[in-house]
């Protein structure tokens, strides 16, 4: 992050000015382009000799760290040789990514970032966001009030405590919001000065994390209760007056907090947490084109979700308005759904009923006729035969839960049975899938929420939908930030899981894949940017005048990573 001053100040001429010059400019990675500086450009900045004789292109640089990439030998290697990269020369980085979504979003982003976090404490160097702990509760507006964060529009806060399906990682939960910030701009060209990650550290109950020495976060176990929720609050208090107009992402919050800190905050600020709003959105955008390819409404559907609770509730209620829109009452949609979590069925009365399971609750004479494996429990093996599942869903972080008795009692019921194991990392899935297609003949559509390799069926290679919010988020920010939008509402996020399946390759051919390509992501976040800053725009909730008016700002907002001339900015 760099001050106002420093910032990239672009002329009409497509001119960067800076005041910085020598070491100072080469160590800003925001403003660094290394040997891509000219002769001209080395003589006004004072640069020759800090600077192999060479003079480079963004071309040539991209080669030579493509080169260098490919030779690292694991998934931690890559991810912290881009780590590095990304905090010496935020250009090239962007580049790199762009130009090759697919082989590098699995790198800094799911399923790498996952182990990235697990060994943060390994590879942290340079100051990247914000840590706020817990001991500096009373410094928080200290922390947010340096110029360099004045331009900042976007914030991804997470505290750590559900880092995809590996639990509690404490401060290493920063990752996390580095990599989606990372996402916002190579995905969807939000300006990286534009972008903080935050890391809300009130310690870790991870004893791992906690009797490392090396660990760099707070060594203590996790606040909680009161004193967590008016840690909270006195963050986003600091956050609301430093930047009224910010857009915040709440990010890996425990299922306990993550479901009332967003109903606690949506309405006093714009919002939205990506694990229950935006897995909502993708997986909806998904199950949708999985329901064009089968020619079954998903009114018709029965729909089984494992693992219910923030995500997978968030999941059922989008759905659930979706399946309203195709003509059912509320009680008739709800009818659609068997919620399964870690006591089986949603049962009314059931053990540890949560109040934002109970709507979906089956009653106990609805289950009178079943057949059960065990009396008085109602496993997932038993909704799917006794229900009929013809759609089932993961996010319950258990590998392997999805058995070959269950998939073979979904492919019973449905000719072509929706399947997706959502959980992260990969070793976090239900199903492999793989397994998915040999159980049932090569007739499930699957999508999976980690990038899993195509198999080969019958002479032809399947590949697997990624239903990763990847496709969600990125726009969702950038259609936010450039109509300026007040708040997140829910016809928001059902917006950008229209636009989404609308590009479905399914919409003109069944058999095609679930999802567009990951190499076409920055136009599937523009889609999903203009889809949802006009229904801010329909709710008058946007900041912008008219369609028109959010159409010139969202084109003229978007950064693209390349190189532009410096000149020297007079004080």
């Amino acid at each position: 992050m760099i001050a106002p001053s420093e910032a990239q100040n672009v002329n009409q001429a497509g001119t960067v000015k800076t005041s910085l010059s020598g070491y100072d400019l080469l160590n800003n990675p925001r403003l660094n382009k290394g040997t891509a500086f000219t002769d001209g450009e080395r003589d006004t900045f004072v640069l020759h000799g800090l600077l192999p004789p060479h003079v480079g292109t963004l071309e040539n640089q991209r080669e030579r760290r493509m080169k260098a990439f490919d030779d690292q030998t694991t998934s931690f290697g890559r991810y912290s040789f881009m780590r590095e990269l990304q905090d010496s020369n935020e250009t090239l980085f962007y580049s790199l990514i762009t130009h090759n979504v697919e082989k590098f979003l699995p790198v800094v982003y799911t399923p790498s970032v996952g182990e990235g976090c697990q060994r943060f404490s390994e590879i942290w160097r340079k100051p990247r966001g914000l840590f706020i702990s817990y001991p500096n509760k009373d410094r928080i507006d200290q922390m947010l009030s340096d110029p360099r964060y004045d331009n900042v529009r976007c914030i991804v806060v997470s505290d750590g405590e559900r880092i995809l399906g590996l639990g509690d990682q404490g401060a290493g939960g920063m990752g996390i919001p580095i990599g989606k910030m990372a996402l916002y701009t190579a995905l969807a060209g939000i300006p990286p000065e534009h972008c903080l990650p935050v890391l809300l550290d009130v310690g870790t109950d991870n004893e791992e994390r906690l009797n490392d020495p090396i660990y760099i976060g707070w060594n203590h176990k996790r606040v909680r209760g009161q004193e967590y929720d008016d840690f909270v609050e006195a963050f986003v208090s600091a956050v609301k007056r430093r930047w009224p107009h910010i857009l915040l992402q709440w990010e890996d919050f425990a299922g306990s907090n993550a479901s009332r800190l967003l109903d606690r905050y949506r309405d006093q600020l714009c919002t939205f947490n990506d694990d229950i709003q935006g897995t909502a959105a993708v997986t909806t955008a998904t199950i949708l084109a999985a329901v064009t390819a089968t020619g079954i409404p998903l009114k018709e559907q029965k729909i089984g979700i494992f693992g219910f609770g923030t995500a997978g509730i968030g999941i059922a209620d989008l759905l659930l308005t979706a399946i309203k829109e195709d003509g059912l009452s509320e009680s008739e949609a709800r009818k659609r759904f068997y919620g399964v979590d870690r006591y089986g069925l949603i049962v009314e009365g059931g053990k540890d009923l949560r109040p934002d399971q109970e709507p979906y609750a089956r009653t106990k004479a609805e289950l009178a006729n079943w057949t059960l494996s065990k009396p008085g429990e109602v496993s997932l093996e038993d909704v799917a035969r006794n229900a009929g599942l013809t759609v089932l869903i993961g996010v319950s972080g258990q590998a392997g839960t999805f058995t070959e008795e269950i998939v073979r009692e979904l492919a019973r019921h449905a000719d072509r049975p929706v399947i997706f194991p959502l959980s992260n990392p990969t070793s976090r899935a239900e199903a492999v899938p793989e397994d998915l297609l040999k159980w049932t003949d090569g007739r499930a559509l699957i999508g999976t929420g980690s990038p899993f390799p195509p198999v080969k069926l019958n002479g032809r290679s399947v590949h697997f939908a990624q239903t990763n919010n990847s496709y969600i988020f990125p726009g969702l920010a950038l259609g936010i930030l450039a109509s300026k939008a007040k708040r997140v509402s829910d016809a928001m996020i059902m917006a950008s899981a229209k636009a989404l399946a609308a590009q479905s390759p399914t919409q003109k051919d069944k058999t095609a894949d679930l999802l567009p390509s990951l190499s076409d992501s920055r136009k599937v976040s523009l889609l999903v940017a203009e889809a949802v800053g006009k229904q801010a725009i329909s709710e008058g909730i946007a900041g912008v005048a008219d369609e028109k008016a959010f159409e010139q700002e969202l084109l003229a907002y978007i950064w693209e990573p390349i190189y532009l001339p410096y000149e020297r900015q007079k004080d």
